[in-house]
């Protein structure tokens, strides 16, 4: 029997937050157990080999039956309802990383519920007819082609009121990759069919094929329509490798700007008059380049064009890679991401080089983030390590970012009573609209709307999805049934999710009008130097706003602290390495209500001497 290979990452929150100790069971399609396993620090599993039938058959285009081997897998954590994969494919000589989404429980339910997702077959696999349509000539509708990160596709034909899923496009192109071909296929047939695969998503894109006529979506799951994607699958590392080299580059026509209508089947059972994706193989067996096999299908004069303009990633690539020796800008950029993201994934080393300078530390913390993420572990940040270092950056932040927002609008424990509907404004439909983004970083469906404090279409429509979703009246108003669903599903985040890593005797401090390094080392007894050396600091000049890491080496039995803007009694708790209600019944508080500029005492029992 040949052999495949399996990891299994866990992840949260759009892959801001890892999963620890998550229980896996591996199974066959009997569903008898094979291994057990349980994930590290970074929510991934070691690797581990199964048996599959030989690579061969997944080169045969006459082959009947499936060329891999179905294994089945079960994860569970405390706190987490748990989910059941069926359809894990294994192919011989292949890794394959299966992603676990897990939901944190709501709140005010203890027992857990098996969710659960089905692969099934890959599209090559298919015989149901696939009518691609495009504009027979390309119109010129977006200025230019941009990468739309995150993508969103609609689980299900266009006219269906299935949900739609926000997809950072790598990963998106790796999915449909995945769900499409085999993995095992000489690397030019691969390279030729990514190609495709991207394209035809960028034309969409850039045509505004479903968004101009009124669909609130990029593109569909649906082979019929578009291009086969499974939310959740398992993902091939052979195509993960490829897709990070050229997920940003598509084909288009000599004197053309859009992507070409690059539609595609499998040439065997289905035909069409794009490409054949049986055929990209034949030809790669021949020595024929990817270039060259597209051409065979596609106009003659089509080539390869790359973009680097990519929707919500702060700073682009800078267009050279950065490794050990880089200084500059650019160094210390990635410098300042991956400090933020080891606070999520504390197993990438602490950077003390100094900024802008790509030292030894650097380059370690690099190469772990590259082993965390499935990227080619060698220390040099390039085209695919910068824009998945922005990508995680990206989401890490801007979930801290909810979680002072929520802090600033107060949510209550308490749903309200009023209603709204579309035409209300406010700060209730601010609130709502924030409790959205919150959950739906969690919950893959639910819409992620702006907060705008007006109810208009847009969040209407996002009501009315995530009133399906929970089972209530889809009637697109928020009354009291809809809160309440609104506030379970808040409160068991709050109550259930991981937050970032603490360590112990070190606060996350933001620095404050009138504060300085001396002051701070008086505060917080310790030192300047000290203070310098952890944050990499030259210089004693700090700025309102910075986040300083500051070593709380003691603390006066009678500390008091000053309640900052975005501080929550968790996140002061979580600092000083007490809890929330010691610090409430040693300050006679009655609610968690903060006020900016308050004086709390802090008990010091438990913190570093």
């Amino acid at each position: 029997m040949a052999e495949g290979y399996l990891i299994i990452q866990a992840r949260t929150a759009e892959d801001a937050i890892p999963l620890s100790g998550v229980q896996v069971k591996i199974m066959d399609a009997d569903n008898n157990t094979l291994h057990e396993l349980r994930t590290d620090e970074n929510g991934n599993t070691e690797k581990i080999s199964l048996q599959t039938v030989d690579r061969s058959l997944s080169l045969d285009s006459a082959y009947e039956g499936t060329p891999y081997t179905s294994y089945n897998l079960e994860a569970s954590s405390s706190h987490f309802d748990s989910l059941y994969i069926s359809g894990i494919h294994i192919f011989d000589g292949e890794t394959a990383c299966q992603p676990v989404t897990l939901i944190p429980l709501p709140e005010n339910r203890s027992v857990p519920v098996m969710n659960q997702l089905f692969i099934g077959e890959v599209a090559l696999e298919m015989d149901a007819p696939r009518n691609q349509e495009g504009p027979a000539v390309e119109p010129f509708i977006l200025r230019h082609v941009v990468i739309p990160n995150p993508i969103t596709v609609h689980l299900g034909s266009p006219s269906s009121s299935a949900i739609n899923v926000q997809i950072y496009f790598p990963d998106y192109v790796k999915n449909v990759a995945c769900s499409e071909i085999y993995p095992t296929w000489p690397r030019a047939a691969l390279v030729s069919n990514i190609y495709a695969i991207i394209t035809f998503a960028l034309n969409r894109v850039f045509t505004e094929w479903y968004r101009s006529n009124g669909y609130n979506f990029d593109i569909t799951n649906s082979p019929a329509y578009d291009q086969y994607f499974v939310y959740g699958r398992t993902i091939y590392e052979s195509v993960s490798n490829i897709v990070d080299d050229i997920f940003n580059q598509y084909i288009r026509q000599q004197g053309q700007i859009a992507p070409y209508f690059s539609s595609f089947c499998n040439g065997t059972t289905v035909t069409c008059s794009g490409m054949s994706q049986w055929g990209t193989v034949s030809l790669a067996d021949q020595g024929i380049s990817s270039l060259d096999i597209l051409r065979s299908y596609y106009p003659e004069d089509i080539e390869i064009a790359e973009t680097h303009m990519i929707t919500d990633i702060i700073i682009s690539y800078p267009g050279a890679a950065l490794r050990p020796d880089s200084t500059g800008l650019d160094v210390q950029t990635i410098q300042t991401y991956l400090e933020r993201i080891r606070k999520n994934y504390p197993a990438i080393p602490h950077i003390d080089d100094p900024p802008g300078v790509y030292g030894s530390s650097t380059e370690a913390a690099v190469t772990k983030f590259q082993s965390i993420f499935n990227l080619t572990p060698d220390g040099i940040v390039g085209k695919a390590t910068w824009n998945k270092i922005s990508s995680i950056y990206t989401s890490v932040a801007r979930l801290a970012e909810l979680d002072r927002e929520g802090t600033a609008l107060g949510i209550e424990t308490v749903s309200p009573s009023y209603v709204l509907s579309l035409g209300s404004t406010g700060i209730n439909v601010l609130t709502l609209q924030y409790m959205m983004q919150f959950i739906g970083k969690y919950y893959p469906g639910i819409a992620q709307i702006s907060q705008s404090g007006t109810f208009d279409a847009p969040t209407e429509h996002a009501v009315t999805t995530f009133q399906q979703m929970t089972g209530l009246n889809p009637n697109g108003v928020v009354d009291r049934a809809t809160w309440n669903k609104l506030y379970e599903l808040y409160w068991g985040i709050m109550d259930n999710a991981p937050g970032p890593a603490q360590e112990p005797g070190i606060m996350d401090y933001i620095v404050q009008p009138g504060d300085t390094v001396w002051l701070l080392a008086q505060r917080f007894h310790t030192s300047v130097d000290d203070i310098l050396k952890e944050n990499n600091l030259k210089r004693t000049a700090i700025y309102t706003g910075q986040e300083l890491r500051i070593h709380v080496n003691s603390m006066e039995p009678d500390f008091q602290y000053t309640v900052q803007k975005n501080d929550t009694l968790w996140l002061i708790a979580q600092k000083f390495n007490t809890t929330a209600d010691e610090i409430k019944k040693l300050n006679n508080l009655s609610s968690n209500l903060l006020l900016i500029g308050e004086k709390l005492l802090i008990p010091t029992e438990g913190l570093p001497s």
